[in-house]
């Protein structure tokens, strides 16, 4: 999703902040918590973009001094609505105790992931390598890797599967949000869009070099009524990929 990204936190200052008390309230009443909820609330229905201190404050209906008390810029209250956003992602062992022993518990993390992704689109515009490791991020991670654990995997296999379940799960909501965007923006959904350039589509690809890009693109378009469509990417990706890690698995009980 294109969109300036966040201003730069200082990673020590957000430490503090991410492990530090949320719920103590300042002079005006203020806590941390509800900043950082009001911001999230704000970047839900406007995007990060529009973030500031003063429309924070606004949506408060307090200065814009009164936040700086509590927290020092937009760039620390980003890791904070970061973190907050996957605060009630999962009961503990919740993953674990899914049905299908791990190839289970990863499906239902996916799901929980796509679900946290696509109720704030958001996040695709937080940069995550460097990422203040919050509590709420920190017991994501814990609690992602159980259902990796002993399976003879190593630990940065375990790392490495879990990652490229996440990085999937992200393109693809990332995709299902621009198109969502799109589709706002231009004013016709996926299907009217369709409608509308599947004549001229077939038109001009008729005698070209390039029959299995008309062919195969048209069967896509024909059958999802769009060019992509993120649900079907999710499902698919996510079912190669666990097979992948299952002949993994298989191959290191097999050595043992």
């Amino acid at each position: 999703m294109a969109g300036r990204k966040a201003a730069a936190p200082d990673p020590a200052r957000s430490l503090a902040l991410l492990w530090g008390s949320h719920t103590k309230p300042g002079r005006s009443g203020l806590t941390v918590r509800a900043i950082v909820e009001a911001a999230i609330a704000l970047a839900d229905s406007e995007g990060l973009d529009a973030l500031s201190m003063r429309m924070v404050a606004d949506r408060l209906k307090v200065g814009t001094m009164s936040l700086y008390t509590h927290v020092p810029g937009k760039g620390e209250l980003t890791d904070l609505m970061f973190d907050q956003a996957y605060g009630d992602l999962y009961a503990d062992d919740e993953p674990v105790n899914q049905p299908g022993g791990w190839r289970g518990a990863l499906e239902f993390i996916a799901r929980r992931n796509w679900d946290v992704l696509t109720a704030h689109p958001w996040i695709h515009d937080v940069p995550t390598v460097r990422t203040a490791l919050g509590p709420n991020i920190t017991r994501k991670y814990e609690i992602e890797l159980r259902p990796l654990d002993g399976l003879g995997l190593t630990d940065v296999e375990m790392d490495s599967a879990l990652t490229l379940v996440l990085t999937h799960v992200q393109g693809t909501a990332r995709a299902g949000a621009e198109q969502l965007r799109t589709q706002r923006d231009s004013g016709l959904t996926d299907q009217e869009w369709w409608r509308q350039i599947s004549p001229t589509l077939t038109t001009v690809m008729t005698g070209t070099n390039f029959p299995l890009a008309g062919r195969v693109g048209t069967a896509v378009g024909e059958h999802f009524q769009s060019a992509l469509d993120p649900a079907h990417a999710l499902s698919f990706g996510l079912t190669t990929i666990l097979d992948g890690l299952a002949q993994l698995i298989a191959s290191r009980s097999a050595v043992e």
